[in-house]
């Protein structure tokens, strides 16, 4: 996917009503997962990503800084994210909980 023309969400766009189920896309553009939930708006949010599983079965739940993600709208206005992170570091990572 070319993100070259792609918008740039900006920092009060970070909220749960734009990024849930935005589509999140790893170093190689493969999809990684999809956002779930967040906890918090804006640049200090953590969010909540799906990881791994079929259509949602058997996905493992992460929680990750908003920081380390590049969302951005494409042309049709659908909200994606590309991040440094690969499906198995985050696969790696412990599985988050809501309290």
């Amino acid at each position: 996917m070319d993100h070259s023309k792609h918008v740039r969400v900006a920092g009060n766009e970070l909220t749960a009503e734009i990024l849930t189920d935005a589509a999140i896309y790893g170093p190689g553009d493969e999809k990684i997962g999809t956002v779930d939930h967040l906890h918090g708006s804006g640049p200090q949010a953590q969010i909540v990503i799906d990881v791994g599983g079929f259509l949602g079965i058997g996905a493992k739940p992460v929680g990750v800084p908003v920081s380390d993600f590049d969302f951005m709208r494409d042309q049709d206005g659908d909200v994606h994210a590309v991040t440094s992170w690969t499906k198995d570091q985050l696969k790696a990572m412990p599985e988050h909980r809501d309290r």
